[in-house]
């Protein structure tokens, strides 16, 4: 058709009939709302009035426009539901209405239009479910509902797809399985189901069936698998034939064995055929095994590694600096072991390495670039000085790394001074030299000037350095010389007079024994603390079975169980003492938690230090049990049919506004009130019961 334009701007007319075929508007100001004479208009083929503020609802005598091929009203304020009459317009072929504030449901009735191509939705606040009319759209490409309050199952019929490209379901409220159907769909190019409460697990032969996917994401869901535990676990399938793969987000599951001696990351070795990859997120798992030495031929794309949070083992494979592009390599809490490789600097463009909490052990490599701006190297086994020039085999100096924002070098072995270097480094916004050995005059320039920014605790010979840090003065040769006369007198005197006091000291501890014999052994009947063994914990949770297993951290493990002897619900958390630190953790929870008294704090019952039944340590911190569940079963709850519970879950405002009151009254007293202030670290909707 040939078009003419109007005396308007923004309107085109036909020439042969001089009637208006396409209304552009778009991007101009408009606000109020959508005239019903616009249905007048039965030559239009293209209404386009996106990035504008329309308001109020969608006019239904839309549906009169049976020659509309183009509906976009993206991007503004329209509310109502999404007309039934839409579907008498038989020519549609893209439905944008995405970015508004539309309620209700999809209309069943959308089904009729079988030359759909597009149907966006995209953050609105549309509910109910995805009707299963949708799978007779024979021409749909594409389905875009991300950001809704839909419900329900996805329905087989989008099975019945072949031309689907994009399925984009994430941020809902969907349950059930993925239909097995759908990984049939050898068109797919994106998949996306992340934050729904979907269960099921993978197909085997997931890279065989949709050799196009790009883009697959399962993040935060309820899957099942070869693992009982109502998340997505078991292996990771096959993905050798997923050749246009670029993104793989699978993180926060519980994907894998659950074992330090399994092969789960052999699925790395088949990623290596995807040849634009560019990030691989499996971070937040219980993935066990050794990385595999053929990481390093991943694609020449790829930017982004995360494995943080797993039960990977073994070393760090030197292959891995094949990966000339990547920048960021994340593998912070597994238990890696052996030296970090010598030529990591050759990954020229790595902007962040993380690698706190493993048992790396040896001196830092001197062939990290200056380019590098995050470090962590927390909680290893590193040890030497913290060095300006350091043994490689490429002499590059530590100092060197002027673009350098965040470095953590805590809770290791380095001895000696604070290099002056590091006042020099001025992006430096965070430094953690925490829990060392380090000695001598503490830099007071640079990052040093600024307490909340650089930790230095637990270098017990350290000195100087600016007053908030409250460190004693450094003393000079000269002046250790001129008072070690006067020391000497000093420590002589006063072990006199500790011999003085510890001879009356006894003298009185034997009156008091002596005492104390002739007095009747009386119980106390009041102790505030439960006194529980081991034996008792273990018949708490039926011998930590996996059915009462609630979650797993990085110090442990935590489970629910019922104590026989008076009926208490109980909520324990067995710390994993092989993982470094944890014994640390455990102490200072416990100082921490003998502290606390607060309303809006969960109460702590008891801890126990004990042996288990094999002559092993064991450490356990035992907590009331909240019945009704944490905030986010609340806000989020399951509304499957089979959950009957899932629609008495309704919060009114006035409780969310008390909920709000009472999780600032705790933090106020945890960060203000406290003898020592504590810092929560993990605060999540998850955690408040």
């Amino acid at each position: 058709m040939r078009y003419m334009e109007c005396p308007m701007y923004g309107v085109i007319c036909g020439r042969r009939h001089h009637r208006v075929t396409i209304l552009d508007l778009h991007s101009q100001g408009l606000s109020g709302p959508l005239s019903s004479h616009i249905g007048n208009l039965s030559f239009l083929r293209l209404l386009l009035l996106q990035n504008n503020s329309f308001s109020l609802e969608i006019p239904p005598q839309i549906g009169r426009l049976c020659r509309l091929q183009f509906l976009h009203l993206s991007n503004n304020s329209l509310t109502g539901e999404i007309p039934r009459d839409i579907s008498s317009c038989m020519n549609l072929l893209y439905l944008r209405l995405h970015y508004n504030q539309l309620v209700g449901g999809i209309p069943v009735e959308l089904g009729s239009l079988s030359n759909l191509q597009e149907i966006n939705f995209i953050m609105n606040q549309l509910t109910g479910g995805i009707p299963s009319s949708i799978g007779n759209l024979s021409s749909l490409g594409w389905i875009f509902c991300t950001y809704n309050h839909l419900s329900g199952i996805i329905p087989q019929s989008l099975g019945q797809l072949t031309k689907l490209q994009m399925l984009e379901l994430g941020l809902n409220g969907l349950s059930g399985t993925i239909p097995p159907s759908i990984f049939n769909l050898s068109s797919l190019i994106g998949f996306d189901v992340i934050l729904n409460q979907i269960h099921g697990n993978l197909p085997k032969d997931i890279g065989f069936t949709l050799p196009n996917l790009q883009f697959f994401s399962i993040v935060h869901n309820h899957f099942t698998g070869s693992i009982p535990s109502n998340e997505l676990s078991g292996k990771v399938p096959s993905l050798a034939n997923l050749y246009k793969l670029e993104v793989f987000p699978i993180y926060h599951n519980y994907l894998g064995s659950g074992r330090s001696d399994a092969n789960d990351l052999s699925f790395i070795c088949s990623l290596t055929n995807a040849a634009n990859l560019r990030n691989l997120l499996a971070h937040e798992n219980i993935l066990g095994g050794t990385l595999p030495v053929r990481i390093g031929n991943l694609s020449a794309t790829f930017t982004i590694l995360s494995l943080y949070v797993n039960l990977i083992s073994g070393e760090i494979p030197k292959e891995i600096t094949k990966l000339v592009n990547l920048q960021r390599l994340l593998l912070s809490y597994n238990f890696l072991s052996g030296s970090i490789p010598s030529n990591l600097g050759n990954i020229s463009k790595l902007l962040a390495l993380a690698l706190a909490s493993n048992n790396l052990s040896s001196i830092i490599p001197s062939s990290l670039q200056n380019w590098l701006n995050q470090l962590s190297l927390a909680e290893n086994n590193l040890k030497g000085p913290i060095p300006s020039y350091v043994h490689g085999s490429i002499p590059q100096p530590l100092s060197s790394l002027k673009s350098i924002e965040e470095l953590d070098l805590s809770n290791n072995s380095f001895i000696g001074e604070i290099p002056k270097f590091l006042e020099a480094f001025q992006f430096l916004e965070e430094l953690n030299l925490s829990y060392n050995r380090l000695e001598g005059l503490l830099p007071t320039q640079g990052v040093f000037r600024n307490v909340s920014a650089s930790f230095v605790a637990r270098n017990e010979k350290l000195c100087g350095g600016m007053p908030e840090f409250e460190l004693p003065k450094c003393v000079s040769q000269n002046s250790k010389n001129k008072g070690g006369v006067h020391k000497l007198k000093l420590i002589a005197t006063i072990l006199f007079g500790l011999l003085g006091i510890t001879l009356v000291v006894t003298f009185i501890y034997l009156c008091w024994l002596k005492m104390k014999r002739n007095k009747p052994i009386s119980s106390s009947s009041d102790d505030s603390m439960l006194n529980l063994s081991y034996g008792a914990i273990l018949k708490a949770n039926d011998g930590f079975s996996s059915t009462n297993l609630i979650g797993v951290r990085s110090f442990g493990s935590i489970y629910k169980g019922l104590l026989q002897e008076n009926g208490i619900a109980i909520v324990v958390k067995v710390l994993n003492l092989t993982r470094h630190g944890a014994l640390k953790s455990f102490k200072a929870e416990c100082e921490a938690l003998k502290r606390t008294r607060h309303r809006n704090l969960l109460k702590v019952l008891t801890a126990c230090s004990s042996i288990d039944y094999k002559g092993g340590e064991f450490k356990a911190l035992v907590y009331e049990f909240m019945v009704n569940g944490s905030l986010d079963e609340w806000l989020h709850p399951n509304l499957a049919p089979n959950d009957a519970d899932g629609h008495s879950k309704k919060l009114s405002l006035l409780q969310r506004i008390n909920i709000f009151i009472d999780v600032a009254s705790a933090l106020d007293y945890l960060h203000n009130h406290c003898e020592s202030p504590i810092i929560h670290c993990d605060l999540g909707i998850t955690g408040l019961n």
